[in-house]
C-alpha cells in the first residue's frame, strides 16, 4: 500500500514509545531493586515522558483541528477523533500521577506498579488504536499542507531536547526509516546526532539507578555541542 503522505516520523514515534513500555512494564513488574528508585532517577523516565509530551501536544495542537475541520459533517468519523483526545487527556493525568507517586517517599511500591500498569497498558491500547482509526483518516483527508504544519509543530516540539530525543526516536529503528528521518533534518543537526548525540546516548544505561551523564537530565543540556538556538530550525 503507498500512503498518500510520509508517516515514518509518526510511526517510528509509536515503535519508540512501545519499545518504552516494554521497559517500563520490566521494571515496576518486581519490588527488587526497588521500581521508586530506579524511575525517579531514570533518565528513561524522563525522555519517555518529554516525547510523550511532544508528541501527543504536537497532535493536539496541528493535527487533530485540522483532521476535525476536514471531517465536518462526518459525525461518526468525528466521534471516533473525539474518543483519541479523551484518551489523550487520560494517559497525561497518569503520567501525572506516576510522577506524583514517585516524589512522594511513602508511595507503596504496590500502587506504582498498579499505576504503571494502567499507563502500559492505556499506552498501548491507545497506540493501537490512534493506527487503526485515525490514520486511515488522516490518509485520506489531511492534505500536504495541513500535514507539513503538523510536521513543523512536532519538530518544534522536540527541538529544545533534540539531543536526547533523536537517538533516543532513532534506537532500534531500521536503515530504511533511520534514513527517512535523518534526510529531514538541517545538515547542522544531521551532524550533530552522528558524531555526538547518538555516540554518548548508545553508552548510556537510561534505565538503571546510576546516575547518568546530567545532559540527559537537565533541560536544557549544558554540554550540548551545538547551541540551542538552531535546534529550532529542525524544522
Amino acid at each position: 500500500m503507498n500512503d498518500r503522505l510520509d508517516m515514518t516520523v509518526m510511526h517510528a514515534m509509536h515503535s519508540a514509545l512501545r519499545r518504552e513500555l516494554r521497559h517500563i512494564a520490566r521494571i515496576t513488574a518486581r519490588y527488587d531493586p526497588d521500581p521508586r528508585h530506579i524511575l525517579r532517577g531514570a533518565a528513561g523516565w524522563e525522555m519517555f515522558r518529554r516525547a510523550l509530551r511532544a508528541h501527543h501536544g504536537a497532535e493536539d495542537d496541528a493535527l487533530w483541528p485540522a483532521l476535525r475541520q476536514a471531517l465536518d459533517g462526518r459525525p461518526y468519523d468525528l466521534t471516533r477523533l473525539e474518543a483519541i483526545e479523551v484518551e489523550h487527556a487520560v494517559l497525561a493525568r497518569l503520567v501525572g500521577t506516576v510522577d506524583e507517586a514517585l516524589a512522594d517517599p511513602g508511595t507503596d511500591p504496590i500502587l506504582l506498579s498498579e499505576l504503571a500498569n494502567s499507563l502500559v497498558t492505556g499506552l498501548a491500547g491507545h497506540l493501537a488504536h490512534e493506527e487503526d482509526a485515525v490514520f486511515p483518516l488522516v490518509q485520506a483527508v489531511v492534505d500536504e499542507q495541513q500535514w507539513e504544519h503538523f510536521g513543523r509543530a512536532h519538530a518544534q516540539r522536540i527541538a529544545p531536547h533534540a539531543a536526547q530525543l533523536l537517538p533516543w526516536l532513532l534506537e532500534g529503528a531500521d536503515e530504511h526509516t533511520t534514513t527517512a528521518v535523518l534526510a529531514q533534518l538541517p545538515t547542522h543537526v544531521r551532524r550533530a546526532y552522528t558524531y555526538q548525540w547518538q555516540p554518548e546516548y548508545a553508552v548510556l544505561d537510561r534505565w538503571r539507578i546510576q546516575v547518568p551523564s546530567s545532559r540527559y537530565l537537565l533541560p536544557t543540556p549544558a554540554s550540548m555541542p551545538v547551541s540551542p538556538q538552531p535546534l529550532q530550525e529542525l524544522s
